[in-house]
C-alpha cells in the first residue's frame, strides 16, 4: 500500500488500520509505504527506511521513535515543527484579503460554493480537507487563475485583480500544488526560474529586455538564502531534487524585493501543499520559513492534505468539503476528530458559522 491514507479522513484511516490488523491476523503480509511517521509506527510490526535508493535502517516498530525514523530518513538529527502561535498583536492583524460568499464555476467537486473567509496580516489560516473538494479552486482564485461567478473578493480593501501578473506586482506570492508542472519550467535555468514571475518588474527588465546581471544576482541571493543545491544558477531546474526545487519556489515567493512594494515579504502568501513529497528535513525548513513570513507581517494561507501540518501551522483552521468552507476557528477549538468529521461533511455545528 503506497500512501493509502492520502485521501482519507482520520476516522477512515483508523478503519483502514483495523482492517489491516485483521488481514495480518489471517496470515497476510503487508508492505505499508508512508511519509507519515506516526502512521508507520501505528500500523507496522517492522520498519525499513530507504534513503537514496538504499536500505539504511531496519528495526522493530515497538522500539522505534519518530525522531529515530526522521534521523534515518535524512541522515542527521531533525525535529518536527513545533506549533508557535503568531506573535503579531491582535490589533495589527488587519484584513489583507476577504472573500464574501464566493462561488466559482467548474465541474465536479473542484469548485467553490458560497465561500467566505478573511485572511489577516501576521496570521496563518490552514485549510484541511480531502483532496479534490475545492482546494485547487480556492488557490487558483487567490492567484488570479480562476474567476468568481458570484460573491466578492477584496485585496487590501479593493476588488482583487484577475491577472496573475498584477497580483504578483501587488504583493501576492504563490507556492503551487504541483512544483513540476506549475512551479518551475524544467528546461529553463535555475536563475531564469528564480525571476520568472517578476520579469515585468523594472528591476529585471528594461524596454522588453531581460537585465540578466541583475536577474542572476537576485537568483544567487535566493540560492544562498534558501540553500538551494543542485548544479548552480545555470543548471536546468529539472535537475533539482524535489526539496531543492521547493526551496527555489519558496525563495522566489518570499525573497521578493522587486514585487513593487518595499515590504520584506509579500502581503499574501498562498501555499498549496507546500511540503508534498519532501523528506522531513525539508518539511521542517519550509514550515519554519512560512512561520517566519507570518511573523514578519504576511497573511499566509496554507492548504494541505496533511492534518499534522494543518495543526502545526494554523493560527486559525478551516475545513473544505464539496466546495464549502467551515468557519475558520482558532486552532485550539479543533481536535483531530472534529476536523475528520468536517472533512466528511458531517460537522454541521462548525459549518453553520461564518468564517
Amino acid at each position: 500500500l503506497d500512501e493509502p491514507t492520502a485521501v482519507l479522513t482520520p476516522q477512515e484511516s483508523e478503519a483502514l488500520f483495523a482492517t489491516l490488523g485483521q488481514m495480518v491476523a489471517q496470515g497476510l503480509s503487508i508492505i505499508f509505504i508512508s511519509h507519515k511517521l506516526g502512521e508507520v509506527l501505528r500500523v507496522s510490526d517492522r520498519v525499513a527506511v530507504l534513503r537514496g535508493g538504499k536500505l539504511v535502517a531496519e528495526a522493530d516498530a515497538a522500539g522505534t521513535t519518530q525522531a529515530q525514523l526522521a534521523q534515518w530518513m535524512v541522515g542527521h538529527a531533525v525535529s518536527a515543527t513545533q506549533r508557535h502561535p503568531t506573535a503579531v498583536p491582535t490589533a495589527a492583524r488587519v484584513d489583507v484579503c476577504t472573500l464574501d460568499a464566493v462561488s466559482t464555476a467548474s465541474s465536479g467537486r473542484e469548485r467553490l460554493n458560497a465561500v467566505s473567509l478573511s485572511l489577516k496580516a501576521g496570521e496563518i489560516v490552514a485549510i484541511a480537507g480531502v483532496s479534490g473538494n475545492g482546494q485547487r479552486a480556492l488557490a487558483d482564485l487567490l492567484c488570479g487563475m480562476r474567476a468568481a461567478v458570484s460573491g466578492s473578493v477584496e485585496f487590501l480593501g479593493q476588488p482583487m485583480a484577475s491577472s496573475p501578473a498584477r497580483l504578483v506586482a501587488q504583493g501576492v506570492a504563490r507556492i503551487p500544488e504541483d512544483r513540476h508542472a506549475v512551479g518551475v519550467v524544467g528546461d529553463l535555468a535555475v536563475w531564469e526560474n528564480a525571476v520568472s514571475e517578476r520579469l515585468r518588474s523594472t528591476a529585471f527588465s528594461r524596454f522588453g529586455w531581460v537585465r540578466r546581471e541583475r536577474a542572476r544576482t537576485h537568483a544567487g541571493a535566493i540560492v544562498n538564502a534558501f540553500d538551494v543545491r543542485g548544479g548552480g544558477l545555470h543548471a536546468p531546474a529539472r535537475a533539482l531534487s524535489g526539496g531543492n526545487m521547493q526551496k527555489l519556489i519558496l525563495g522566489r515567493a518570499l525573497l521578493a524585493p522587486a514585487c513593487g512594494t518595499s515590504a520584506p515579504v509579500p502581503k499574501l502568501i498562498v501555499a498549496h501543499q507546500p511540503t508534498w513529497g519532501l523528506d522531513i528535513g525539508a518539511v521542517s525548513y519550509v514550515q519554519q520559513q512560512l512561520m517566519a513570513a507570518r511573523d514578519a507581517g504576511a497573511a499566509v494561507l496554507v492548504i494541505s492534505d496533511d492534518l499534522d501540518e494543518v495543526m502545526a501551522l494554523g493560527d486559525r483552521i478551516a475545513v473544505m468539503h464539496a466546495g464549502h468552507l467551515t468557519a475558520a476557528l482558532p486552532a485550539e477549538a479543533w481536535t483531530r476528530e472534529r476536523i475528520g468529521l468536517a472533512m466528511a461533511g458531517v460537522d454541521a455545528a462548525v459549518a453553520t458559522h461564518p468564517s
